[in-house]
Order: C-alpha cells, then sequence, then structure tokens
C-alpha cells in the first residue's frame, strides 16, 4: 500500500469529523422538530433536499484526477465549520441552508478521501484501505450521536453543532500542517480528459448509488420509530445509536478484512441480501424493542458492509477515469439519498416503519440486479 498508516490515520479523522456533523441529527430529529415548531414531514423534507448538495461533486471529477483530492478535503472541512455556526441561528430556513453546505462539506471528503487512495492503492488490497476510511462513517455515529445526546442534555440542540464545527476546524489544521509521500499508480494519471465514461461504469455507479437509498430511507426515520412507536428516550436513543455505531464499525472493519479475499462483488451481493432480512423484521416489531432493535441492527451492519464495500467496486469501473467515476458516484448517490430521505418522511406518517422499509428494500433488490448486470460488462478503460 503507498499510503502511510499515519496518512490513512489522518483522512480518516478527516472523514469522521464530517461525518459527526450530519450523523446524529436523522437520531435526535424529534429535538430539532421541537427546536425549530416544525414537524417530522417537514424536517425530513428539508434533509431530503440537503441531500441534493451532493451534486457538486460532479463538477470536481477531473479536478481530482489531476490530483486535487488536497483541496477537495480541506475545502470540505472549511464547510463543516461554516454550515455549523449558521445552523445555530436558530431558524428553520437557516437550518436548511446550513444542512445544505454541511452535505457538500460531507460529499468533498467522501470524493476527495476515495479518489486519492484508489489512485494510490492496487485493486486487490483497496477495499482494505477504503475499509478503513469508511470506518468514518461508523464513528460519526458511534461518537457523533451519544455526544450529541449529553451535550444537549448538559446544554441544548446547539452544542453538537459547535463541537463539530471546531473540532473540523482542528483537523483542517492538522491536514494543512502534514507532509504527503505517497506515490501514485501507474495508471493514475488518469486518461483522455473528455472522454465520456463508460456503460460499465454508468450501471456500477446506479448500483452503488441505489445502495444509498436502501439506506438513508430508513435511517432518516429510525430515531423517530424508537421514540414513537418503540418508547425510547432521548437518552435511549443515544444509547442505542452506540450500540448500532458499532455494529457498522463492525461491518466496515469486515469489509477492510474480508471483501479483498471474497471479491467485492460477491461480499457487496451478500451483504445486501442481509439488509433485506433486517428490513423483515423492523416491519414486524410492533412494539418490541428487542425485536425491532435486532433487525434495525442487522438491516445496518449489511447496509454499511455493502456501500463500503461498493466503492472498491466503483473505484475500479473505469481505471483512467476513477476521480470522475467516484464523482459521479457520490453525485448520484447523493441524489438518490435525498430522494429516499425526502419520501420516508411520508411513508413513515402513512404507514409507520413499513413504507420506509419497502422503499429501502426495493432499492436493495434494484441493486443487486445492476451490480450483477455490471459484474458481466467488458472491463474498457
Amino acid at each position: 500500500m503507498n499510503v502511510s498508516n499515519a496518512r490513512l490515520a489522518l483522512l480518516t479523522a478527516a472523514k469522521s469529523i464530517t461525518n459527526m456533523s450530519i450523523r446524529w441529527v436523522p437520531f435526535f430529529l424529534p429535538v430539532l422538530v421541537a427546536a425549530f415548531q416544525s414537524s417530522t414531514e417537514q424536517m425530513t423534507l428539508i434533509l431530503g433536499l440537503g441531500e441534493m448538495a451532493g451534486l457538486i461533486t460532479l463538477l470536481i471529477g477531473r479536478q481530482l484526477d489531476k490530483g486535487r483530492e488536497r483541496l477537495a478535503i480541506l475545502t470540505s472541512l472549511g464547510l463543516i465549520v461554516v454550515g455549523s455556526f449558521v445552523a445555530i441561528i436558530g431558524r428553520l430556513s437557516t437550518f436548511a441552508v446550513a444542512y445544505f453546505v454541511l452535505i457538500i462539506g460531507v460529499s468533498l471528503c467522501t470524493v476527495g478521501g476515495h479518489s486519492y487512495l484508489s489512485r494510490r492503492v492496487l485493486f486487490n488490497r483497496r477495499a482494505k484501505a477504503l475499509g478503513i476510511f469508511e470506518t468514518s462513517w461508523a464513528f460519526g455515529l458511534l461518537l457523533g450521536a451519544p455526544i450529541a445526546a449529553v451535550l444537549i442534555g448538559w446544554f441544548d440542540w446547539r452544542a453538537p453543532f459547535i463541537a463539530y464545527g471546531v473540532g473540523a476546524a482542528v483537523i483542517a489544521v492538522l491536514v494543512i500542517r502534514s507532509d504527503d509521500d505517497s506515490k501514485l499508480l501507474d495508471d493514475a494519471a488518469g486518461g483522455d480528459a473528455r472522454r465520456s465514461l463508460t456503460p460499465k461504469a454508468w450501471v456500477t455507479i446506479a448500483g452503488s448509488a441505489t445502495i444509498a437509498i436502501t439506506g438513508l430511507a430508513t435511517v432518516v426515520i429510525a430515531g423517530t420509530w424508537l421514540d414513537e412507536a418503540l418508547g425510547v428516550s432521548t437518552a435511549g436513543v443515544g444509547l442505542v445509536a452506540i450500540a448500532f455505531g458499532f455494529a457498522e464499525l463492525t461491518a466496515s472493519s469486515t469489509s477492510a478484512v474480508l471483501a479483498d479475499r471474497v471479491g467485492p462483488v460477491r461480499s457487496t451481493l451478500a451483504a445486501l441480501l442481509l439488509v433485506l432480512v433486517g428490513l423483515a423484521v423492523m416491519t414486524q416489531a410492533g412494539s418490541s424493542l428487542v425485536v425491532g432493535g435486532v433487525g434495525l441492527m442487522v438491516f445496518f451492519l449489511g447496509f454499511e458492509f455493502a456501500i463500503v464495500t461498493s466503492f472498491s467496486i466503483v473505484s475500479e469501473a473505469m481505471p483512467s477515469a476513477r476521480g470522475r467515476v467516484l464523482a459521479a458516484n457520490n453525485a448520484f448517490g447523493t441524489l438518490f439519498r435525498g430522494i429516499g430521505v425526502s419520501l420516508s418522511g411520508v411513508l413513515y406518517a402513512a404507514s409507520g416503519i413499513t413504507g420506509p422499509a419497502a422503499l429501502s428494500a426495493v432499492a436493495a433488490v434494484a441493486s443487486i440486479v445492476l451490480l450483477s448486470i455490471a459484474r458481466r460488462m467488458p472491463a474498457l478503460v
């Protein structure tokens, strides 16, 4: 691996703080609904529209192929600082703007890190590197949600935004002061920048992006479901989030260890089947916290493993344009997430957890089909 452990740790820390800035929000949606005197439907719509901000990564793919990943990551951390402090103004409209800015920050850090690692780590080791990097998603929940619960309990809803904004500023300073002596792969210079992405690349992107709907359509409503249907308090939601964070960390770590051995495509398809099992259990939970918690944990395990491992597949769909492929994947992933999040509140209001779970299940099946098709397409570069 052409990336040092210290460099990988710093990239993971940067991604962790950006994830922490947003991952606590769905679990404490009832708190924010009360703070802004809003409704669950309005808040999920704002979160869904905010996800659309990730489309901006369509504009930076060629810049990533030119090696400007560091600039993307520094810009992302700056946006986390700005978005966090805009959020505390306290109006619903400014929260909507802030969340939009935060999603841009998260998106830039994601594609910057993915491109950096994919251009420096061989494919047969890449799932491990990306799996380690994506433990940041789990840490965003494992650390972000309980810290948010404590800060909300001690102060109010503004405290998590302030804490994560300051944290992003600290990580940005560390990135600026760090040196980079990693080496590019031989094929990492990129091909003709004017060349269109191949059909295989687009089908692979679609397969990965639909995993985003699979996860977010249900994740965004999880806190509300735990509160309303299963009777979990705000403090209890924080504890549940810790458990799910451990589940996600387990999934990311397992991806880092096993995906390269088993094969990224086969691993992703198996994880999506696990997602379907978890969703089925959730819909049968009724008012049982045990059944609901087990189903949600199984769902989280499958989703986290699937989305992390799919990044390796995407990164090799068109090696001569990794930056553009990864940027397009993030853009369409965030578009699909936005659709899923926007629909989740309406579906939950209409039919409880069954509505969002059904949407997640349909997306999971679509992803299985698309990735299976892409697997059989010629690997044109």
